[in-house]
Protein backbone atom coordinates (compact mmCIF):
# COMPACT_ATOMS: atom_id res chain seq x y z
CA UNK A 1 0.00 0.00 0.00
CA UNK A 2 1.27 3.36 -0.93
CA UNK A 3 2.46 5.67 1.98
CA UNK A 4 -0.13 8.34 2.37
CA UNK A 5 0.60 12.22 2.98
CA UNK A 6 -0.80 15.08 4.65
CA UNK A 7 -1.05 18.20 2.14
CA UNK A 8 1.19 19.85 4.53
CA UNK A 9 3.35 16.76 4.34
CA UNK A 10 3.41 16.33 0.78
CA UNK A 11 4.18 20.21 0.39
CA UNK A 12 7.04 19.60 2.62
CA UNK A 13 8.22 16.84 0.91
CA UNK A 14 7.89 19.01 -2.48
CA UNK A 15 9.64 21.98 -0.86
CA UNK A 16 12.87 19.53 0.29
CA UNK A 17 13.06 18.30 -3.17
CA UNK A 18 13.06 21.63 -4.53
CA UNK A 19 15.52 22.80 -1.94
CA UNK A 20 18.07 20.19 -2.50
CA UNK A 21 17.27 20.46 -6.99
CA UNK A 22 18.19 24.32 -6.72
CA UNK A 23 20.79 25.02 -3.58
CA UNK A 24 22.26 27.87 -4.96
CA UNK A 25 21.11 31.18 -6.30
CA UNK A 26 20.64 31.90 -10.15
CA UNK A 27 20.49 34.35 -12.58
CA UNK A 28 16.92 35.36 -14.19
CA UNK A 29 16.09 37.59 -17.20
CA UNK A 30 12.79 38.48 -16.71
CA UNK A 31 9.54 41.82 -16.30
CA UNK A 32 8.69 43.38 -13.26
CA UNK A 33 4.49 43.14 -13.37
CA UNK A 34 2.46 43.76 -10.26
CA UNK A 35 5.22 45.24 -8.29
CA UNK A 36 3.68 46.33 -4.67
CA UNK A 37 5.70 47.91 -1.55
CA UNK A 38 4.07 46.50 2.11
CA UNK A 39 6.18 47.25 4.77
CA UNK A 40 9.46 47.67 2.94
CA UNK A 41 9.16 44.57 1.19
CA UNK A 42 9.15 44.25 -2.71
CA UNK A 43 6.12 41.89 -3.70
CA UNK A 44 6.43 41.14 -7.64
CA UNK A 45 5.81 38.57 -10.03
CA UNK A 46 8.88 38.26 -12.73
CA UNK A 47 7.28 37.47 -16.63
CA UNK A 48 8.31 36.62 -19.70
CA UNK A 49 5.60 37.33 -22.24
CA UNK A 50 5.56 35.90 -25.66
CA UNK A 51 5.79 36.84 -28.79
CA UNK A 52 2.24 37.12 -29.36
CA UNK A 53 1.43 40.34 -27.32
CA UNK A 54 0.53 39.84 -23.19
CA UNK A 55 0.48 36.19 -23.53
CA UNK A 56 2.81 35.03 -20.73
CA UNK A 57 5.17 32.12 -21.52
CA UNK A 58 6.35 32.22 -17.88
CA UNK A 59 4.89 33.79 -14.73
CA UNK A 60 6.40 33.65 -10.92
CA UNK A 61 5.85 34.92 -7.79
CA UNK A 62 8.53 37.01 -6.41
CA UNK A 63 9.53 38.33 -3.11
CA UNK A 64 13.13 40.84 -2.21
CA UNK A 65 12.67 41.38 1.72
CA UNK A 66 12.90 44.77 2.86
CA UNK A 67 16.37 44.45 4.47
CA UNK A 68 17.35 43.60 0.75
CA UNK A 69 15.12 45.52 -1.03
CA UNK A 70 16.52 49.23 0.47
CA UNK A 71 19.98 48.42 -0.84
CA UNK A 72 19.40 46.49 -3.92
CA UNK A 73 16.71 49.72 -4.99
CA UNK A 74 19.10 52.46 -4.07
CA UNK A 75 22.19 50.99 -5.76
CA UNK A 76 19.87 50.58 -8.92
CA UNK A 77 19.03 53.96 -9.39
CA UNK A 78 22.15 55.22 -8.40
CA UNK A 79 23.78 52.73 -11.16
CA UNK A 80 20.81 53.68 -13.81
CA UNK A 81 19.06 56.56 -13.05
CA UNK A 82 15.72 54.92 -12.75
CA UNK A 83 13.68 53.31 -10.06
CA UNK A 84 12.21 49.68 -10.24
CA UNK A 85 9.08 49.75 -11.80
CA UNK A 86 6.80 47.52 -13.72
CA UNK A 87 7.33 46.55 -17.28
CA UNK A 88 11.16 47.24 -16.57
CA UNK A 89 13.19 44.30 -18.04
CA UNK A 90 15.97 42.87 -15.36
CA UNK A 91 18.33 40.26 -14.19
CA UNK A 92 18.30 39.27 -10.81
CA UNK A 93 19.76 37.20 -8.77
CA UNK A 94 17.36 34.39 -7.05
CA UNK A 95 16.97 31.77 -4.90
CA UNK A 96 14.49 29.40 -5.25
CA UNK A 97 11.73 28.67 -2.30
CA UNK A 98 8.42 26.90 -2.02
CA UNK A 99 5.75 27.48 0.75
CA UNK A 100 3.49 24.90 1.98
CA UNK A 101 0.58 27.97 1.99
CA UNK A 102 1.83 30.18 -0.66
CA UNK A 103 3.16 27.75 -3.08
CA UNK A 104 6.48 28.48 -5.16
CA UNK A 105 8.23 32.06 -5.33
CA UNK A 106 11.62 33.51 -5.88
CA UNK A 107 13.84 35.18 -3.58
CA UNK A 108 15.52 38.38 -5.29
CA UNK A 109 19.08 38.42 -3.01
CA UNK A 110 20.72 40.44 -6.45
CA UNK A 111 20.54 42.33 -9.31
CA UNK A 112 22.46 43.37 -12.19
CA UNK A 113 21.59 47.41 -13.35
CA UNK A 114 24.48 47.42 -16.05
CA UNK A 115 21.83 44.52 -17.97
CA UNK A 116 18.99 47.15 -17.37
CA UNK A 117 20.35 49.80 -18.80
CA UNK A 118 21.45 48.31 -21.89
CA UNK A 119 18.06 46.95 -22.24
CA UNK A 120 16.93 50.62 -22.18
CA UNK A 121 19.93 52.11 -24.34
CA UNK A 122 18.46 49.19 -26.85
CA UNK A 123 15.21 50.40 -26.80
CA UNK A 124 16.30 54.12 -26.92
CA UNK A 125 18.13 53.26 -30.29
CA UNK A 126 15.11 51.04 -31.87
CA UNK A 127 13.03 54.00 -31.42
CA UNK A 128 15.91 56.50 -32.66
CA UNK A 129 16.36 54.19 -35.49
CA UNK A 130 12.61 54.12 -36.20
CA UNK A 131 12.26 57.78 -36.26
CA UNK A 132 14.76 58.24 -38.51
CA UNK A 133 14.01 55.47 -41.19
CA UNK A 134 10.67 57.66 -40.72
CA UNK A 135 12.64 60.81 -42.06
CA UNK A 136 11.04 62.75 -38.95
CA UNK A 137 13.83 62.82 -36.54
CA UNK A 138 15.14 66.11 -37.32
CA UNK A 139 11.49 67.73 -38.29
CA UNK A 140 11.44 70.09 -35.73
CA UNK A 141 15.03 71.25 -35.89
CA UNK A 142 14.20 72.67 -39.93
CA UNK A 143 11.33 74.81 -38.49
CA UNK A 144 11.75 78.54 -38.13
CA UNK A 145 12.29 80.07 -34.36
CA UNK A 146 10.96 83.64 -34.61
CA UNK A 147 13.28 86.81 -33.74
CA UNK A 148 11.18 87.57 -30.99
CA UNK A 149 9.14 84.60 -29.06
CA UNK A 150 7.17 86.39 -26.72
CA UNK A 151 4.10 84.03 -26.82
CA UNK A 152 5.13 80.60 -25.26
CA UNK A 153 2.96 77.31 -24.47
CA UNK A 154 3.96 75.73 -21.57
CA UNK A 155 3.36 72.09 -20.74
CA UNK A 156 4.69 70.79 -17.00
CA UNK A 157 3.25 70.15 -13.87
CA UNK A 158 1.30 72.94 -12.58
CA UNK A 159 3.08 71.91 -9.13
CA UNK A 160 6.71 71.90 -10.70
CA UNK A 161 9.34 73.13 -8.73
CA UNK A 162 11.14 74.87 -11.53
CA UNK A 163 7.84 76.36 -13.41
CA UNK A 164 7.89 79.36 -10.69
CA UNK A 165 11.35 80.32 -10.87
CA UNK A 166 10.74 79.96 -15.17
CA UNK A 167 7.46 82.60 -14.85
CA UNK A 168 9.93 84.58 -12.57
CA UNK A 169 12.63 84.78 -14.20
CA UNK A 170 10.65 86.25 -17.86
CA UNK A 171 8.64 88.78 -16.07
CA UNK A 172 11.22 90.05 -13.89
CA UNK A 173 13.84 90.58 -16.43
CA UNK A 174 16.22 93.18 -16.18
CA UNK A 175 15.62 94.94 -19.81
CA UNK A 176 11.28 94.52 -18.73
CA UNK A 177 11.01 92.86 -21.96
CA UNK A 178 7.11 91.48 -22.40
CA UNK A 179 6.68 87.61 -22.86
CA UNK A 180 3.07 85.59 -22.92
CA UNK A 181 3.02 82.18 -21.22
CA UNK A 182 0.22 79.82 -21.21
CA UNK A 183 -0.13 76.56 -19.06
CA UNK A 184 -1.01 73.33 -20.57
CA UNK A 185 -1.31 71.08 -17.19
CA UNK A 186 0.24 67.26 -17.83
CA UNK A 187 1.57 64.23 -16.00
CA UNK A 188 5.41 64.80 -16.29
CA UNK A 189 6.50 61.34 -14.81
CA UNK A 190 5.36 57.99 -14.53
CA UNK A 191 2.33 55.68 -16.52
CA UNK A 192 0.55 57.80 -18.14
CA UNK A 193 3.15 60.79 -18.80
CA UNK A 194 3.24 60.41 -22.37
CA UNK A 195 -0.09 60.45 -23.33
CA UNK A 196 -0.77 63.17 -20.92
CA UNK A 197 1.75 65.15 -22.26
CA UNK A 198 0.64 64.27 -25.59
CA UNK A 199 -2.92 65.07 -25.01
CA UNK A 200 -1.28 68.77 -24.12
CA UNK A 201 0.48 68.90 -27.50
CA UNK A 202 -2.94 68.19 -29.17
CA UNK A 203 -4.52 70.85 -27.55
CA UNK A 204 -1.98 73.21 -28.06
CA UNK A 205 -1.89 72.47 -31.82
CA UNK A 206 -5.26 73.58 -32.23
CA UNK A 207 -4.22 77.23 -31.25
CA UNK A 208 -1.17 76.76 -33.15
CA UNK A 209 -1.50 80.91 -34.73
CA UNK A 210 -1.32 82.15 -30.33
CA UNK A 211 2.38 80.16 -29.85
CA UNK A 212 5.59 81.04 -31.54
CA UNK A 213 7.00 77.96 -29.15
CA UNK A 214 6.14 75.08 -26.94
CA UNK A 215 8.69 74.68 -23.72
CA UNK A 216 8.33 71.13 -22.39
CA UNK A 217 9.52 71.47 -18.81
CA UNK A 218 9.61 68.89 -15.75
CA UNK A 219 11.46 70.90 -13.24
CA UNK A 220 13.88 70.33 -10.84
CA UNK A 221 13.23 67.08 -8.15
CA UNK A 222 13.78 62.94 -8.98
CA UNK A 223 15.01 61.73 -11.75
CA UNK A 224 14.38 59.07 -11.57
CA UNK A 225 11.19 58.44 -13.55
CA UNK A 226 12.48 59.66 -17.60
CA UNK A 227 11.57 56.96 -19.46
CA UNK A 228 8.28 58.55 -21.10
CA UNK A 229 10.60 60.95 -22.46
CA UNK A 230 11.85 57.70 -24.79
CA UNK A 231 8.60 56.70 -25.82
CA UNK A 232 8.45 56.47 -29.48
CA UNK A 233 4.41 57.83 -30.25
CA UNK A 234 5.74 61.22 -27.77
CA UNK A 235 8.66 61.72 -29.99
CA UNK A 236 7.29 60.64 -33.06
CA UNK A 237 4.85 63.65 -32.53
CA UNK A 238 6.94 66.57 -31.15
CA UNK A 239 9.44 65.48 -34.05
CA UNK A 240 6.36 66.83 -36.75
CA UNK A 241 4.89 69.06 -34.35
CA UNK A 242 4.12 72.29 -36.32
CA UNK A 243 5.93 74.89 -33.49
CA UNK A 244 9.12 74.63 -32.53
CA UNK A 245 9.97 73.24 -29.20
CA UNK A 246 12.02 73.75 -26.57
CA UNK A 247 12.89 70.78 -23.83
CA UNK A 248 13.95 71.90 -20.08
CA UNK A 249 13.42 68.28 -18.65
CA UNK A 250 16.37 68.84 -15.86
CA UNK A 251 18.44 66.02 -15.66
CA UNK A 252 22.22 65.81 -16.70
CA UNK A 253 22.90 61.95 -16.72
CA UNK A 254 21.69 61.40 -20.45
CA UNK A 255 20.39 63.33 -22.93
CA UNK A 256 16.59 61.87 -23.59
CA UNK A 257 15.23 61.10 -27.49
CA UNK A 258 12.67 64.04 -26.68
CA UNK A 259 15.73 66.42 -26.31
CA UNK A 260 17.26 64.82 -29.19
CA UNK A 261 14.33 65.68 -31.51
CA UNK A 262 13.17 68.77 -29.87
CA UNK A 263 14.16 72.14 -31.50
CA UNK A 264 16.21 73.36 -29.15
CA UNK A 265 16.70 71.77 -25.35
CA UNK A 266 18.48 73.00 -22.29
CA UNK A 267 18.97 71.54 -18.72
CA UNK A 268 16.31 73.40 -16.45
CA UNK A 269 13.61 75.84 -16.55
CA UNK A 270 15.56 78.74 -15.48
CA UNK A 271 17.85 77.97 -18.10
CA UNK A 272 14.66 78.08 -20.93
CA UNK A 273 14.23 81.58 -19.66
CA UNK A 274 18.00 82.60 -19.98
CA UNK A 275 17.62 81.30 -23.84
CA UNK A 276 14.67 83.15 -24.25
CA UNK A 277 15.89 86.76 -22.31
CA UNK A 278 19.09 85.98 -25.01
CA UNK A 279 17.51 85.71 -27.67
CA UNK A 280 15.53 89.14 -27.04
CA UNK A 281 18.84 90.48 -26.15
CA UNK A 282 20.53 89.75 -29.16
CA UNK A 283 17.49 91.39 -31.09
CA UNK A 284 17.86 94.45 -29.23
CA UNK A 285 21.38 94.53 -29.93
CA UNK A 286 20.63 94.02 -33.84
CA UNK A 287 18.41 97.19 -33.41
CA UNK A 288 20.50 98.97 -31.68
CA UNK A 289 23.18 98.25 -33.98
CA UNK A 290 20.56 99.44 -36.94
CA UNK A 291 20.02 102.73 -35.41
CA UNK A 292 23.71 103.36 -34.97
CA UNK A 293 24.15 102.67 -38.81
CA UNK A 294 21.18 104.94 -39.67
CA UNK A 295 22.13 107.63 -37.47
CA UNK A 296 26.01 107.24 -39.05
CA UNK A 297 24.54 107.49 -42.56
CA UNK A 298 22.06 110.35 -42.15
CA UNK A 299 24.79 112.06 -40.41
CA UNK A 300 26.91 111.24 -43.38
CA UNK A 301 23.80 112.36 -46.03
CA UNK A 302 23.64 115.09 -44.22
CA UNK A 303 27.27 116.10 -43.91
CA UNK A 304 27.29 115.14 -47.82
CA UNK A 305 24.35 117.37 -48.56
CA UNK A 306 25.63 120.23 -46.36
CA UNK A 307 28.94 120.06 -48.52
CA UNK A 308 26.86 120.11 -51.43
CA UNK A 309 24.79 123.02 -50.37
CA UNK A 310 28.11 125.05 -49.86
CA UNK A 311 29.11 123.99 -52.82
CA UNK A 312 26.30 125.32 -54.76
CA UNK A 313 25.64 128.53 -52.89
CA UNK A 314 29.35 129.15 -54.59
CA UNK A 315 28.48 128.22 -57.48
CA UNK A 316 25.67 130.19 -57.41
CA UNK A 317 27.84 133.38 -56.17
CA UNK A 318 30.27 133.07 -58.63
CA UNK A 319 27.82 132.30 -61.62
CA UNK A 320 26.15 135.43 -60.17
CA UNK A 321 29.34 137.84 -60.15
CA UNK A 322 29.88 137.21 -63.60
CA UNK A 323 26.80 137.62 -64.70
CA UNK A 324 26.90 140.93 -63.14
CA UNK A 325 30.67 141.47 -64.40
CA UNK A 326 29.11 140.70 -68.00
CA UNK A 327 26.18 142.95 -68.09
CA UNK A 328 28.38 145.76 -66.19
CA UNK A 329 30.93 145.36 -69.92
CA UNK A 330 27.91 145.19 -72.01
CA UNK A 331 26.28 148.48 -70.13
CA UNK A 332 29.84 150.11 -70.86
CA UNK A 333 29.78 149.46 -74.11
CA UNK A 334 26.14 150.66 -74.58
CA UNK A 335 27.76 153.71 -73.23
CA UNK A 336 30.54 154.12 -75.37
CA UNK A 337 28.75 153.52 -78.23
CA UNK A 338 26.15 156.31 -76.81
CA UNK A 339 29.10 158.35 -76.13
CA UNK A 340 30.56 158.24 -79.73
CA UNK A 341 27.03 159.10 -80.96
CA UNK A 342 26.51 162.27 -77.98
CA UNK A 343 25.64 166.18 -78.90
CA UNK A 344 28.49 166.83 -76.72
CA UNK A 345 31.09 164.94 -78.82
CA UNK A 346 29.71 166.59 -81.69
CA UNK A 347 29.69 169.90 -80.17
CA UNK A 348 33.01 169.51 -79.38
CA UNK A 349 34.12 168.89 -82.84
CA UNK A 350 32.77 172.36 -83.66
CA UNK A 351 29.70 171.62 -84.71
CA UNK A 352 26.64 173.57 -84.11
CA UNK A 353 23.04 172.00 -82.88
CA UNK A 354 20.07 174.49 -84.29
CA UNK A 355 16.79 174.03 -82.14
CA UNK A 356 13.34 175.84 -83.49
CA UNK A 357 10.83 175.30 -79.83
CA UNK A 358 13.18 172.80 -79.15
CA UNK A 359 13.20 171.21 -82.03
CA UNK A 360 16.36 170.36 -84.13
CA UNK A 361 16.61 172.20 -87.54
CA UNK A 362 18.04 169.51 -90.52
CA UNK A 363 16.93 172.12 -93.44
CA UNK A 364 17.63 175.79 -93.34
CA UNK A 365 14.36 175.80 -96.22
CA UNK A 366 12.53 174.93 -93.00
CA UNK A 367 13.27 178.70 -91.13
CA UNK A 368 10.51 181.13 -91.44
CA UNK A 369 11.05 184.74 -91.37
CA UNK A 370 10.92 186.07 -87.88
CA UNK A 371 11.41 182.66 -86.24
CA UNK A 372 13.08 182.36 -83.53
CA UNK A 373 16.09 179.98 -83.19
CA UNK A 374 18.40 178.83 -80.93
CA UNK A 375 22.08 177.78 -81.56
CA UNK A 376 24.36 175.69 -79.23
CA UNK A 377 27.41 175.39 -79.07
CA UNK A 378 30.01 173.60 -76.87
CA UNK A 379 30.40 176.51 -74.73
CA UNK A 380 27.09 178.19 -74.69
CA UNK A 381 23.77 179.16 -76.41
CA UNK A 382 23.15 182.23 -79.11
CA UNK A 383 19.28 183.23 -79.63
CA UNK A 384 18.51 184.01 -83.37
CA UNK A 385 15.52 185.76 -85.69
CA UNK A 386 15.72 184.56 -89.38
CA UNK A 387 15.88 187.29 -91.60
Amino acid sequence: MEKQFTLSEFCHLIGSQIERSFPETYLVVAEISGMQIKSGHCYLELVEKSNKGNIYDARVRTICWASTYNMLSAYFAHETGQTLQNGMKVLVEVEVNFHPVYGLSLIIVGINPQFTLGEMQQQRQLTIDQLRREGIFDMNKMLHLPSLPKRIAIISSSDAAGLGDFEDQLTNNPKGYRFRTTLFPAIMQGDNAAQSIISALEEIAQREEQFDLVLITRGGGSTNDLSCFDEYLLCALCAQFPLPIMTAIGHTRDVSILDQVAYIAVKTPTAAAAFLIELMDKQAEIIANAEGRVYYALNNMLQSKQQQLIYLKSMLASSFNMRIEKYRNQLEMIEHTIGLHSPQRILKQGYTLTLCDGIPMKSALKAKKGQRITTEFIDGTIHSIVE
